[in-house]
């Protein structure tokens, strides 16, 4: 009999059983509904509610019920329909009619609430867990390569010469922001919803600060109807997941068009590529190809729970039975992403002699040339005008601004203004590269110091 049949003069029809269960997914959140459950009854026999010997029994079921799930001893009923009904039903299998005392004071809304948030806390723990590991890897990859040049891109075209390690560091930035919001998510999500009840609270003596202590919350919620209809915490945690593939989508990108035979800045290792049914001298980068693709599944379950709640009305619908899956998915995937991210990133090869030499390239120099012409007397306009005039000069002779004489510089500018053969050496890209010392610039010497900024922050989580 269905533990909400009582006014129900007919059996479930066989269809609606399987449309309306849940239990094929949110068997994954066995593991909170028991610690809440455990929680709650503990509850239960301090206010009286259960007396010690009752409490006592029902949390030795529950224990036992933990241990044969965790062995995968037991086998879920989808007529239970979910997770919390199903474990009800075990418990009164296992020890009795007392079991049935355990739901005193809570609905399956509040109670599924709280198993959301226990798991939300655990998976942003998990997941800060991944990001450090890549910000290690980063940083040890920029500090690695701080003086080995590269072209800076913007519209994909070279732009000025930046370091390798500025260019991994930019990343790093883009993960530190991702594990910071994490982190600020998790204040709204550390909340204890459990005692809101149905949607309107309840007539027993709840202690609700004692369930927050044992849970691990630091506050319980102050409205019991926005405890239960409350999904905010886990779009808001969908849309951490989806900037955190988009970063990781952006970064497979980079490496996409470094590993082009055209580009050829990187060599990917064997063992995390692959190859051709058909072509067999392809090399090919799946993995980031993966996560790129995989990107849009993760924006999917944000846009799930978005598109599901827009319309609901206060408190509780069958609607938000929709959140699980699209959670789930969101997470699994970007885990899956950061854990093979990280081996792959390591085993990457940089050709950082390639890398210079495209640097020399597509006059990477030219604003440098322009600043000169400016520490000269000229305005920045009118240095821009004149380089971009031997650009096209160049351009027409097939050379580069360092092929110049002093001769051929000088028939372009003003009579007036001062050009010193000294020109050629500030064109020299670890010229361009190290004057670019503001704080936060490409040149090593800032590279190494935002090393160390970034070591330090790592170095305070580990704390």
């Amino acid at each position: 009999m269905k533990l909400w049949g009582g006014r129900f003069a007919k059996e479930t029809a066989e269809l609606l059983e399987e449309f309306q269960a849940s239990i094929t997914f949110d068997q994954s959140l066995a593991h909170y509904d028991l610690l809440g459950s455990m929680a709650h009854v503990r509850m239960l026999g301090k206010i009286g509610v259960l007396s010690p010997s009752e409490t006592e029994k029902i949390i030795n079921g529950l224990q036992e019920l933990a241990s044969e799930i965790e062995a995968g001893q037991v086998d879920f009923s989808i007529k239970a329909e979910d997770i919390h009904l199903n474990i009800e039903l075990l418990l009164t299998e296992k020890i009795g009619g007392v079991a049935k005392k355990m739901h005193t004071g809570r609905s399956r809304n509040d109670q599924i609430a709280l198993d959301l948030r226990m798991y939300v806390k655990d998976q942003i723990t998990n997941l800060q867990e991944l990001l450090i590991n890549l910000l290690t890897t980063l940083v040890d990859l920029a500090d690695q390569h701080h003086q080995a040049i590269m072209p800076g891109y913007t519209h994909l075209q070279i732009a000025q010469p930046v370091t390798l390690g500025h260019h991994l560091l930019a990343y790093a930035e883009m993960f530190k922001r991702d594990y910071e919001r994490l982190q600020d998510c998790l204040r709204r999500v550390d909340v204890l919803p459990l005692g809101a009840g149905a949607l309107a609270g309840t007539t027993y003596p709840l202690d609700r600060e004692m369930v927050a202590r044992e849970l691990g919350f630091s506050r319980v919620s102050e409205n019991s109807m926005d405890s239960v209809s409350d999904r905010d915490f886990v779009i808001e945690f969908l849309g951490d997941l989806a900037l955190i593939m988009m970063h990781l989508s952006r970064f497979c990108e980079e490496i996409i068009f470094w590993a082009s035979q055209e580009v050829d800045f990187i060599e990917l290792d064997d063992a995390f590529s692959t190859g051709s049914s058909m072509m067999p001298q392809k090399k090919n980068p799946d993995v980031v190809e993966l996560i790129r693709g995989k990107t849009a599944r993760v924006y999917g379950d944000l846009i799930t729970l978005l598109t599901m709640l827009k319309g609901l009305p206060l408190t509780y619908n069958k609607d938000m039975q929709e959140d699980k899956e699209a959670l789930f998915d969101g997470v699994n995937t970007v885990s899956a992403c950061l854990r093979i991210f990280i081996p792959f990133l390591k085993t990457i090869v940089f050709k950082k002699e390639k890398m210079k030499a495209a640097a020399g390239k597509g006059f990477s120099n030219a604003t440098d040339l322009a600043d000169y012409f400016v520490q000269q007397g000229l305005s920045f306009r009118e240095a821009h005008h004149l380089v971009g005039q031997l650009v096209n000069y160049c351009l027409a002779k097939e050379r580069v601004l360092t092929d110049l004489s002093l001769q051929e510089l000088r028939q372009f500018v003003p009579q007036d203004l001062p050009v010193e053969e000294t020109v050629f050496t500030i064109l020299q890209l670890e010229n361009v590269v190290k004057r670019r010392s503001t704080y936060g610039g490409t040149s090593p010497e800032q590279v190494a110091k935002a090393v160390q900024r970034m070591r330090d922050f790592l170095a305070t989580l580990r704390k």
